[in-house]
């Protein structure tokens, strides 16, 4: 007996909207009892169970579900059932694979095939069917009878038609007076991370994604446009659904949107100073209810690019020209790299289940991610759960309610397992008697810092663990047919905590017996933001008004503590006999304000004017300057439109556009502005804990403002070649500077508005397709960025801050020029280093000489300014896209050219014999060491003790980062629609991908990738961990 699902508007009973039956899922049921389930029959009942709890599901969402024995169903005798089949080509005569089709007006669908094939079952014959598909524009098609159709779905030309979210408004992009980058999720699958900053990197122009370290726990720093900030940090803005901030998962999103001008971040207020990521998540579809099974897994491996350790022969070979050892320490040959580096295990698991109908839709998806580090005890692991519901209640009231909640767990890498690969000597035993050697007791341990990490890691360990949700609850009010009332909400909680532990047993908790350090935070941030909509069109003019009210606040709490002495394997505070570190702790409360008015004005769709005024208040500030005023003005121009370009069949899109505006930056810590008083342990008297201060206050403190400029052109030849390009000016005034403060004014610093910087460039983003044919297709994606970067003026007249420091900042440099000592070779007579030594005659003249003492030149007045900067001087990505009939083959690669790194651990491992305890890297193709007078050499004559302090910081260790990286190579295989019929799929996917399968460069390091971000230390390389190399396997389908 089939049993009939019906699901009607929630409030209104016997407003029927869809109608699903089970029978053959029953009849299964019935017709194969347990004790007669084959293999197969199994399996397919268990996925058509599936289903009908989804549907379930779905239909409790919509509060009106009610099943109903199929023979009481009363059918319409005058609308029998009416079956409709075709194919769905593209407009070069592709079959489309996965076209949604929906019956209109109900949430009757289905999709199409492999093969672009469908059959439906209507039950009007004079329906309307509306076909989509991404990428492609939507098509309303009425049957009026036909019993086969042969539909074509035109291209959105690269998404000229594709709506984009900018600021509060979404337009399609042909209309767009910004500069802006979208990416789908279909390019954003071809690099395995479940970190979006990864995904990104080489997608956009003027994004710059730096991934510092392979560390699966390690996040990687997203730079746009150029560093403009000093002491600020300068992470992009991130608003995902709408709303600012918020958690989310990469299998979850549907398409990323990166705004690089202010005429759109500007909008966002203060927090977007530095570009803005808009995160657009999954929404479920009217129609079919599908379920996603999404599967990667596979194999890691540490890359080592042109970095090699020496073995035991090659390390005596070097030792004994100039202090020999015996011969017996050749009877080990330990590969100490390879005891802390393995083959990793990765695996990525995604379940989601979407449809409804044209009234309310669903996503619900859950995912499951490990990767393991290629370093040895080192991982993460993620849960993700998302659920996101939309429903027209009235004519007039749409509702979202969106939810995210995520569960990570980091198990951090042992201190000190990269620095003893490196540097532990393979004269040394990792094992004795099948146990990991303890190098402090091993009588014959050679190694300097006598450590065994893998005697370490038996016991210690590090972790954290963190759960976060985000619930938001948006809704729109059509007022009138012209204005639209909006309220957007969101609530963020979060909670985690950290361990780390260090047992009496090893090395770094033995000098204490054992150390445990715990800490624990929570926060919550709570946003409102409220809009108003005005629309008006009066002939070829369009006017559309807007008002924004947006308030937010949030809190944040964290404490420390800490025990020494703890029993052997105990790692519990508890059973500490004393405190190690006083216990630490803060709790902390920020709000901001926002009102933002816009007028948006277009002509007849050719001429475009935008201008915005926004009104921000951050108590981050002194109480002189806690409010500012930032406006932004854009204007374009679609030539396309005009009468005498209109239907050009070789320049089918044009676009001119011009953009300018001012914003603030607020990313500071909160309390900048306010003098602060620690109180501790260390400021005792009398044994009663005292307040000490440290931070000086500064009432004036104001906003960091940015004023910026764009011009911008977008153009498609033969609706196949899609070129973008943009020249912007941005300059950053009153940059915010924590400026260090004499001892004797009793405080450690203060917050000051200290200077300008200025980032100039010019970005290309090109797509063309190469190849339309029937069976083959071949697209390519290319872009590339140029940037320069110049400190313009400092406070007070300065002509340097941070004067000594390898990266000072100085009015006329880059931000990222090195300053140090210039190495100037080896001296061919003797072997001696050599570096130039800046002389002042009695009347001023300044001249060069070379000279052997470090000592001379590593003065303010003989560091040099290098020329060369940790800024690129330009970056980019390609991507080729082959498909074959069922086959698709992709190549990315990505590149950064210009910019420098100092290998600050050559210092350890390339130091002419000042660490005979350490080993030591063979040298690079091109180098050599001085033997005898008249060599000339690139290392000088290694002495026992050093050769007169080579290994010193100076331009010696300063290397070109530059580099190509095949970052992803990937093949798929759609499975055929006949195959999948039998096993009663809709769609399949099987693919093999490979990450980071070749590097060009001549950085002599493991790999040349370094932070450009200066929340970090940019350019540095010091005891790198290397990215991974990936092979993945994967296999998607769909019910």
């Amino acid at each position: 007996m089939g049993r009939t699902m019906r699901a009607g508007v929630p409030g209104r009973p016997g407003k029927q909207q869809a109608l699903f039956t089970h029978s053959r899922l029953l009849q299964d049921f019935s017709a194969n009892r347990p004790t007669m389930l084959t293999m197969r029959n199994q399996y397919k009942f268990l996925i058509r169970l599936s289903i009908f709890a989804a549907l379930s599901c779905a239909g409790g969402l919509e509060s009106a579900v009610a099943f109903t024995p199929e023979k009481n169903v009363k059918k319409n005798p005058g609308r029998a059932d009416y079956t409709v089949t075709g194919k769905v080509v593209s407009s070069e005569n592709e079959a489309l694979p996965g076209v949604s089709i929906v019956e209109k007006g109900t949430n009757k669908g289905t999709t199409t095939d492999i093969d672009g094939a469908f059959s439906i079952n209507l039950t009007n014959p004079g329906t309307t069917l509306i076909f989509s598909f991404i990428g492609y524009a939507s098509k309303e098609v009425v049957v009026d009878g036909a019993t086969n159709l042969d539909i074509t779905l035109d291209s959105d030309a690269k998404g000229l038609d594709e709506v984009v979210i900018v600021g509060y408004s979404a337009k399609k992009a042909r209309y767009l007076s910004s500069s802006v980058s979208t990416i789908s999720s279909q390019k954003l699958r071809d690099v395995t991370s479940n970190e979006l900053p990864n995904l990104l990197q080489g997608k956009a122009p003027g994004v710059v994604v730096s991934t510092n370290s392979g560390d699966p726990t390690s996040p990687a720093r997203i730079v746009i446009r150029g560093s403009g900030t000093i002491s600020a940090n300068s992470r992009p803005l991130y608003v995902v659904d709408g709303n600012i901030d918020g958690s989310y998962n990469p299998v979850d999103v549907e398409n990323v949107t990166v705004l690089k001008d202010v005429a759109a971040t500007g909008l966002y207020g203060s927090r977007a100073a530095n570009g803005v990521i808009i995160v657009n998540t999954k929404m479920g579809k009217a129609g079919k209810t599908e379920i996603n099974f999404n599967n990667t897994f596979g194999w890691a491996e540490a890359t080592t690019g042109n970095f090699r350790l020496m073995d035991s022969q090659e390390l005596f070979d070097f030792q004994s020209t100039f202090n020999p050892r015996n011969e017996s320490v050749l009877q080990r040959n330990t590969n100490w790299w390879n005891e802390a580096f393995r083959t990793a295990f990765v695996n990525n698991h995604n379940v989601s289940v979407s449809g409804g109908s044209d009234k309310t839709t669903f996503y619900v998806s859950g995912n499951y991610y490990k990767e393991q580090g290629t370093v040895i005890e080192n991982d993460k692991t993620g849960f993700n759960f998302r659920t996101n519901l939309k429903s027209q209640l009235t004519k007039k009231l749409t509702a979202a309610v969106l939810f995210n909640g995520q569960y990570t767990k980091d198990n951090y890498q042992n201190s000190n397992t990269l620095y003893d690969a490196y540097t532990n000597l393979p004269f040394d035993p990792a094992y004795e008697n099948g146990a990991p050697t303890d190098g402090r007791s091993y009588p014959n341990w050679l190694g300097r810092d006598r450590e065994n990490f893998l005697h370490s890691i038996q016991y210690n360990y590090a972790n954290a663990k963190s759960l976060r949700t985000t619930l938001d609850v948006n809704l729109d009010y059509d007022l009138t047919d012209k204005i639209t009332l909006s309220s957007y909400n969101r609530a963020n909680f979060g909670s985690g905590s950290g361990v780390t532990y260090s047992d009496r047993r090893t090395k770094q908790g033995g000098a204490n017996g054992g150390e445990l350090y715990n800490n624990n935070n929570n926060n919550y941030r709570l946003l409102t933001s409220n809009r108003v909509r005005y629309s008006e069109e009066f002939g070829k003019h369009n006017l559309t008004l807007l008002g924004v009210a947006e308030a937010e606040t949030s809190f944040s709490e964290l404490n420390t503590t800490s025990g020494k002495g703890l029993p052997a394997g105990q790692d519990v505070l508890s059973v500490a006999t004393d405190i190690l570190v006083s216990p630490t702790g803060y709790s902390e409360q920020v709000a901001f304000r926002k009102f933002l008015g816009q007028a948006d004005y277009n002509y007849d769709n050719r001429y475009f004017l935008v201008g915005s005024v926004v009104n921000e208040f951050s108590s981050l500030f002194g109480k002189n300057n806690s409010s500012a005023n930032f406006f932004q003005l854009g204007a374009s121009w679609v030539l396309s439109n005009e009468n005498f370009l209109k239907n050009n069949k070789v320049l089918t899109f044009a676009k001119l556009r011009l953009s300018h505006g001012t914003v603030g930056n607020a990313a500071i810590p909160n309390f900048a502005s306010l003098g602060l008083y620690t109180i501790s342990q260390s400021a005792s008297y009398a044994g009663v804990p005292g307040a000490q201060p440290f931070q000086k206050g500064n009432p004036d403190l104001t906003w960091e403002k940015i004023r910026a400029s764009n011009l911008g052109f977008d153009i498609s030849l033969w609706n196949r070649i899609d070129l973008a390009v943009d020249i912007y000016n941005k300059k950053s005034e009153d940059l915010l500077y924590q400026k260090p403060l004499t001892a004797t004014t009793g405080y450690s610093y203060v917050w000051v508005n200290a200077g300008s910087v200025r980032n100039r460039g010019v970005e290309f983003s090109l797509t063309s397709r190469n190849l339309t044919g029937k069976e083959l297709t071949w697209e390519t994606d290319f872009n590339m960025a140029f940037n320069r970067n110049k400190i313009l003026s400092l406070s007070g007249g300065a002509a340097t801050f941070r004067p000594g420091n390898r990266l000072p900042l100085a009015a006329g440099h880059d931000m990222g020029e090195f300053n140090l000592p210039i190495w100037a070779g080896v001296n061919p007579e003797n072997g001696d280093p050599q570096w130039e030594k800046l002389v002042t005659d009695a009347n001023g003249n300044v001249t060069k000489e070379l000279t052997n003492a470090y000592s001379t030149v590593q003065t303010a007045q003989s560091r040099q300014f290098t020329g060369k900067s940790t800024n690129p001087k330009f970056t980019g990505g390609i991507t080729n896209t082959l498909t074959y009939k069922a086959f698709t083959l992709s190549a990315f690669l990505n590149f950064v050219y210009g910019n420098w790194v100092f290998n600050e651990s050559r210092a350890y491992f390339d130091n002419d014999g000042l660490y005979e305890s350490y080993n030591q890297m063979i040298l690079a193709k091109g180098w050599s060491r001085w033997e005898k007078p008249g060599d000339i050499a690139t290392h000088p004559k290694p002495i026992v003790g050093g050769n007169k302090d080579s290994n010193q910081s100076s331009s010696r260790y300063l290397e070109d980062g530059s580099y190509i990286r095949l970052r992803n190579v990937r093949l798929g295989y759609n499975i055929p629609a006949d195959a999948l019929k039998r096993i009663g799929f809709a769609r399949a996917n099987i693919f093999v991908s490979a990450d980071n399968l070749w590097t060009g460069t001549k950085f002599t390091g493991p790999d040349p990738e370094s932070s450009m971000s200066f929340e970090d230390t940019p350019g540095l390389s010091s005891i790198k961990y290397p990215i991974s190399r990936k092979l993945l396997f994967g296999v998607n389908f769909t019910l």
